[in-house]
């Protein structure tokens, strides 16, 4: 056989064992790789994520509110939430009216374990048309200020609580401004924060929440993000979240499977749930993933606090609740 023969045969020897899954390796006595198996994987092992900077806590608010300090360290511990909002008229009994003794016990109690008591949940609001209303909350203020300074917490939640009948919206947002101010001294003077929920119908509202802020004006007087459906414009809470950025001090969180389904085609309505009983009946996905994006590009390196429902299976829902929330920040 010439050159050119050889040459010729080789080429089509070549293409038939190619066709059967045969490369030039095996056609010259070399093995490839197998067609089931495919190429070889790369010799490297996965980077695990880095985890984000913030952190995730809990409400006692609903979930905790039966259970005693010790219960709520334990339970903590258990499934990995580490940072406690202790909510106001709960069996915790930690109250403004609890005596130096009690402060100082409860405060050891939580340094001794792997969770922080982060903040106090109170209901103080300052949108009453009684002048009296407002100064006895500003007063109720000050003593959870006190109460948070003793027991070693970062901040004192308030929030207002929407607006009164036939009100001037405008004069209300001024007034809760005025009277955050004023809290804010008295929250700066204890080494402590003031942290205003976005909370309230209508008050919740971003634009109504970031004029109260704006009239505020204190370096000690901070927001804590709410996670409400008023948020969400188009399925997506960036522009709220541009708009009180500067204020984030603390945030809820709540049911992190209100997401939209990959495969919707829009993000519109959920389907309506039986609503419990102090909380909203959700209607719309909430992006949790881009709002956690949102968090770690701020450098936001606070707690993020579970805010639902009691339960009659509450480990099981912790264990579930921080594996979904691990899912959401990754």
């Amino acid at each position: 056989m010439d050159n050119s023969g050889r040459r010729s045969f080789l080429k089509k020897a070549s293409l038939a064992l190619a066709g059967i899954g045969l490369g030039p390796q095996a056609a010259a006595g070399r093995p490839g790789p197998s067609p089931r198996e495919g190429p070889p994987a790369p010799n490297r092992a996965a980077s695990p994520p880095a985890p984000p900077p913030f952190k995730l806590g809990l409400v006692t608010y609903e979930l905790a509110k039966d259970w005693d300090i010790d219960t709520i360290i334990k339970n903590c511990e258990a499934t990995g939430f580490e940072g406690v909002e202790l909510r106001t008229t709960h069996r915790h009994g930690v109250e403004p009216s609890i005596s130096k003794d009690r402060r100082a016990e409860v405060r050891r109690r939580f340094e001794d374990s792997r969770v922080r008591l982060v903040s106090l949940g109170s209901t103080c609001e300052y949108e009453s048309a009684d002048p009296a209303v407002v100064r006895r909350n500003i007063e109720d203020t000050r003593r959870f200020c006190e109460l948070a300074r003793d027991l070693g917490c970062l901040g004192v939640k308030v929030r207002p609580n929407g607006f009164p009948p036939n009100s001037n919206h405008d004069k209300v947002l001024e007034q809760i401004g005025r009277a955050l101010n004023e809290c804010g001294n008295i929250a700066r003077a204890l080494g402590v924060e003031i942290w205003v929920e976005v909370h309230g119908a209508e008050t919740e509202r971003p634009p109504n929440i970031h004029r109260i802020m704006e009239v505020s004006n204190h370096p000690s007087v901070g927001m804590c993000w709410n996670s409400n459906d008023t948020d969400v414009a188009e399925g997506s809470v960036k522009q709220s979240f541009e708009l009180l950025k500067p204020w984030l001090r603390s945030c809820h969180i709540n049911e992190l499977w209100r997401t939209a389904p990959p495969w919707a085609s829009s993000a519109g309505e959920i389907e309506s749930t039986s609503r419990t009983a102090g909380f909203p009946e959700w209607r719309k996905p909430y992006p949790w993933r881009e709002l956690f994006t949102l968090f770690s590009s701020a450098g936001y390196n606070r707690y993020t606090f579970a805010e639902v429902p009691a339960s009659s299976e509450p480990l099981r829902l912790m264990r579930y609740y921080r594996a979904l929330w691990e899912y959401h920040a990754a």
